[in-house]
């Protein structure tokens, strides 16, 4: 299982002195920083998940697991995007930071956290889409960008079932064009291969040496 999370420019439609704020987590049809699309009803499962269990995801600081800030009072999918109420719970002292910078304007980010269960990857594109997700929180963030996607490409490099998987990586992740990635595995593949005819030649010469 693969946590992964998007920042995007977080909407925020009113930030109420109470705490209570009201904005879009997720735009539908957006390609982001890492050519991956959102689509529609992509956390449709995973909202009636969380209704089932009488429950929204929390709202975190900066995804920091150990300092929850806040809470979800609404949360749905519209045609725009995944639409969100929440409240900061002021009696935490990060919340009322997280709010004195939200009025302020000075933090504007959202990232979403969640699991990928289905998705679609087009080749000639290189857009992956998103259309199935479990959302596991929500986190307030300092800059709209993900500092912890070049985590998430490792983690999906090392999952990497096919060649293909890897160019794929190396065009999303690293930037590398469609015959640069190829010829980088290729010439991987290569050494990878001596290495193993290399280790064979250890092995029989150690075998011929035992009789």
């Amino acid at each position: 299982m693969e946590l992964k999370r998007i920042a995007v420019p977080f909407d925020i439609k009113e930030v109420a002195d109470s705490g209570e704020f009201v904005g879009y987590a997720s735009v539908f049809g957006v390609k982001d920083a890492y050519d991956e699309i959102v689509m529609p009803g992509a956390f449709a499962d995973s909202i009636a998940d969380w209704k089932g269990k009488s429950a929204m995801p929390p709202i975190l600081w900066q995804h920091r697991s150990g300092e929850p800030i806040g809470v979800h009072t609404e949360m749905r999918e519209d045609s725009v995007g995944l639409y969100i109420a929440g409240k900061l719970v002021m009696g935490v002292a990060r919340a009322q930071e997280a709010h004195a910078l939200m009025k302020a304007k000075a933090v504007r980010g959202i990232s979403i956290g969640f699991v990928t269960r289905e998705d679609s990857y087009d080749r000639v594109s290189g857009v992956r889409s998103l259309k199935r997700v479990d959302l596991w929180e929500n986190s307030i963030v300092t800059f709209p960008a993900n500092p912890a996607a070049q985590v998430t490409g490792v983690k999906r490099l090392q999952e990497a079932a096919s060649i293909r998987d890897c160019e794929a990586y190396l065009r999303d992740v690293a930037g590398m064009s469609q015959s640069e990635a190829k010829t980088f595995v290729s010439r991987l593949a290569d050494l990878s291969q001596r290495d193993v005819e290399s280790v064979a030649a250890i092995q029989r010469l150690q075998a011929a040496m035992r009789h």
